[in-house]
């Protein structure tokens, strides 16, 4: 309804600044002008959007306003700067969208792709639609956008979209401004847009198309075959979640042999059959992001998923039921499969374990058709590989663990602005980078773990695309201080020493998480993760810094213990128990170093030991005598698998911190008291000693404790530790904030109870929420604490 209001008639520039590309923008400022009245026009210009408005002063006021407080749900408004303009249009010549324009700009913003809204959904299963079942169906809500981009502005004709012009009804609904597809740019439908195509291995075409290809490939499903799925980031690989066999081939071709997989269900209904939901992850599984969310499992849901969902080893099924991955379908396509196969699918990353996601069309048929036995694609090709994102709650608030569609590449704040860009590396597992210029860092998705080809040359063209979008070419490098690192490597072939910027692994960490927080002065920083190249030469992992985002000094650890065969022992933790009960770092009451001592009667190891081949384990008590590749450690992760192993939980992993995730599933719910630990001072810092704490395992496995309830005082007594080393640090220091970060605070209980007792106990707690503790967030500490040096914070 037009409205003008009558006053003074003015004229203003406008210019909106944000994520305000690809998320309906114009068509929203179309329909605020002419509802107020107003003459002028809107460009897309060089990342932004400029405005030209006028109308009477009220009107003209209430427009500026409203860009504030009224812009679509995706829209980021961040900046609205409006000046007098003496380019006044006359009166009652209406108000324009005009084409975008190319240019210089000091920042250029696009949003991550957004799951199907409910008004296009609505659409493709009305049969009288002309939308009737078309998987692309997308609008100015919703649709891809980060996936399809070749350049910016965001304009069909920089977008993959370009190769299916717009037939005469899709070319109306674009142009008119009054429909919710007006600018949309993705827009399409049967006649005009990308189509489906189902091929088996070997074909040399495929062998049906459009809907013909949807119901081969629910056949393949409903009769427990593999399809491999082309969706908005990259290929998935699909099977009946209710299929046993099913399920059980798909790990062994696709290599999975342990680590569970994400189920998705056809709505929030089905989720709720399958979890207990609280309100906050029900928003998670809803929101236009639409994540893996981690959640509580229901034991008896029907219909009844497979074991093999959780885990390959039947016997272990039932005790790691309590927790499974569920999201719901992100687009049309996805929407129609679930309808269409009426029960939960196993949903997957089409690739071998350990490999980047599978994106082109040929490579995708190279690579996975010895898993998959059918292919479900289509001819809209992917320009950046975008893995599904995994998240869940911690405490009432989202806590990502992986950050890829639907978050990436939406921009995070700088506390402190970055006089040049900065490119940050990351670390090698979980891999991102983030590109940082003044007060924006842009995490790249998650790519996979580097020392894997595949990922690291798709770690350069990602950020080879990555960086022409953002426009900014890097003047400094921030890297991780680990040389074998094929990161840091990188780094250092490609920058100057001059341009290099080394960051330790854990002030990088506990910088992500008050980087997140917007700190900027002194705080408490505690990362708990497997292990970092520490400044004494040794691997770090169990720290506490006093830190600012420049700079940081260790103020506490935990105790040291070697790593029999260096990384073999991260993959076998039984190596990693016999590091502690062999060459455990020895202290005494006062912390000095004392003689290396049995700290334990041998009758309480005999069980663990009479599990291992006697002959290795003579082997390793040579090589930790001569310290042959036994690299000290004072790594939570590692003192987490040592435990897990030491309770017969699991004594090799076949992924990352397996074992310590099984630990913490099997640990009985519930008040419990902690084991026994001590804490020393030495050499200025504080120490936790982990001995007492793990005979007392010993002790509790060899009386027949419960190993339920003894993994639960294990996580018990490193959270009264945590508490007990900042209580001491703030008594020290004087300082109550603190910040928590670093893949061990991926375990849900330990992170929630610290937390919550931390804030009890006075501090001002900080977490990571908009990254993850883990590796895949040390990009966005990186990128903070450069900029914080580079701009001569102390």
């Amino acid at each position: 309804m037009n409205r003008a209001i009558s006053g003074l008639r003015v004229a203003r520039a406008v210019e909106v600044r944000g994520v305000v590309q690809g998320v309906g923008f114009r068509p929203f400022i179309w329909r605020l002008a002419t509802e107020l009245g107003l003459d002028g026009s809107v460009v897309n210009r060089a990342g932004q959007v400029e405005i030209l408005v006028a109308g009477s002063e009220e009107a003209v006021e209430a427009f500026t306003l409203r860009v504030r407080t009224d812009a679509p749900p995706r829209a980021r408004v961040e900046e609205v700067v409006v000046q007098p303009s003496d380019r006044a249009p006359a009166a009652g010549t209406g108000f324009t969208i005009q084409e975008s324009e190319a240019g210089p700009s000091t920042e250029r913003l696009f949003p991550p792709d957004i799951a199907t809204c409910d008004d296009c959904l609505v659409e493709v299963f009305e049969p009288t639609d002309r939308r009737y079942r078309y998987p692309f169906t997308n609008c100015t809500n919703c649709g891809p956008r980060a996936t399809i981009i070749d350049d910016l502005p965001y304009d069909r004709a920089r977008t993959s979209m370009r190769e299916f012009p717009l037939c005469a009804a899709c070319e109306a609904e674009y142009r008119d401004p009054a429909n919710r597809r007006f600018h949309a740019e993705p827009v399409a439908c049967p006649a005009c847009g990308p189509q489906l195509a189902y091929r088996r291995p070997g074909d040399a075409a495929p062998a049906a198309h459009r809907e013909a290809a949807l119901q081969a490939a629910l056949t393949d499903l409903r009769e427990g075959r593999i399809v491999a799925l082309k969706g908005l980031g990259g290929y998935q690989l699909a099977c009946d979640a209710t299929n046993p066999s099913a399920v059980a081939r798909l790990r062994d071709r696709k290599h999975r042999w342990a680590k569970p997989f994400a189920v998705m269900v056809a709505d929030l209904e089905a989720a709720r059959v399958q979890a207990d939901l609280s309100p906050a992850e029900e928003e998670l599984l809803t929101s236009p992001a639409r994540p893996i969310v981690l959640v509580a499992r229901h034991a008896n849901a029907q219909p009844a998923l497979a074991d093999g969902v959780i885990t390959a080893e039947p016997e272990r099924a039932a005790a790691l039921n309590r927790r499974i991955g569920l999201f719901l379908p992100c687009t049309p396509l996805h929407h129609l499969l679930l309808a269409g196969i009426g029960r939960p699918i196993v949903l997957t990353s089409g690739n071998l374990s350990d490999e980047p996601l599978a994106t082109d069309d040929g490579e995708a048929l190279e690579r996975l058709s010895g898993i998959a036995d059918s292919f479900l694609t289509h001819d809209r090709q992917i320009r950046a590989r975008y893995d599904d994102s995994v998240t869940r709650v911690v405490d009432g608030r989202e806590s990502l663990i992986r950050r890829a569609r639907g978050y990436a590449p939406e921009p995070l704040s700088l506390p402190i602005a970055t006089p040049h860009s900065i490119l940050a590396v990351g670390a090698e597992l979980k891999h991102t980078f983030t590109l940082a210029s003044g007060t924006r860092a842009h995490v790249a998705p998650h790519i996979g773990d580097l020392e894997d080809l595949l990922t690291h040359r798709a770690f350069e063209t990602n950020l080879a695309h990555l960086s022409r979008l953002l426009d900014i070419e890097p003047e400094y490098v921030a890297h991780d201080l680990h040389p074998a690192y094929l990161s840091t490597q990188w780094a250092t072939r490609n920058f100057p020493e001059s341009r290099r910027i080394g960051v330790q692994h854990h002030h990088a960490h506990v910088a992500s998480a008050a980087a997140e927080a917007g700190l900027t002065g002194e705080f408490i920083g505690v990362a708990y993760d497997g292990l970092g190249m520490g400044d004494d030469g040794t691997f770090w992992g169990g720290e506490v810094l006093v830190a600012t985002l420049a700079s940081y000094r260790r103020v506490a650890r935990f105790g040291r213990a070697p790593m029999a065969g260096g990384a073999l022992a991260v993959k076998k933790p039984y190596r990693m128990a016999l590091g502690y009960l062999l060459s455990a770092e020895a202290l005494d009451e006062g912390g000095a170093a004392a003689e290396a001592a049995d700290w334990f009667e041998p009758e309480l190891a005999r069980a663990f030991l009479d599990r291992l081949d006697p002959r290795e384990v003579e082997v390793i008590r040579v090589q930790l005598a001569r310290g042959l590749n036994a690299p000290l450690a004072s790594s939570a992760g590692r003192l987490f698998d040592a435990a897990a192993s030491l309770l017969g939980i699991r004594d090799v992993v076949e992924y990352e911190a397996q074992a310590a995730i099984e630990l913490e599933l099997l640990a009985q719910e519930g008040s419990v008291e902690p084991l026994a630990f001590r804490i020393v001072r030495r050499d200025g810092l504080l120490v936790y000693d982990p001995r007492p704490t793990l005979r007392a395992i010993l002790q509790g496995r060899a009386e027949g404790t419960a190993t339920e309830l003894l993994a639960a005082r294990f996580g018990e007594t490193i959270a009264a530790v945590t508490r007990e080393l900042a209580a001491e640090v703030r008594s020290d220091t004087g300082l109550g904030t603190i910040c928590l970060s670093g893949g061990v605070f991926q375990n849900q209980s330990l992170a929630t109870t610290l937390v919550r007792r931390l804030t009890r106990d006075g501090f001002e707690v900080h977490t990571n929420h908009q990254v993850p503790a883990n590796d895949g967030g040390i990009s966005y500490g990186q990128a903070a604490v450069a900029a914080a040096r580079l701009s001569g914070a102390s």
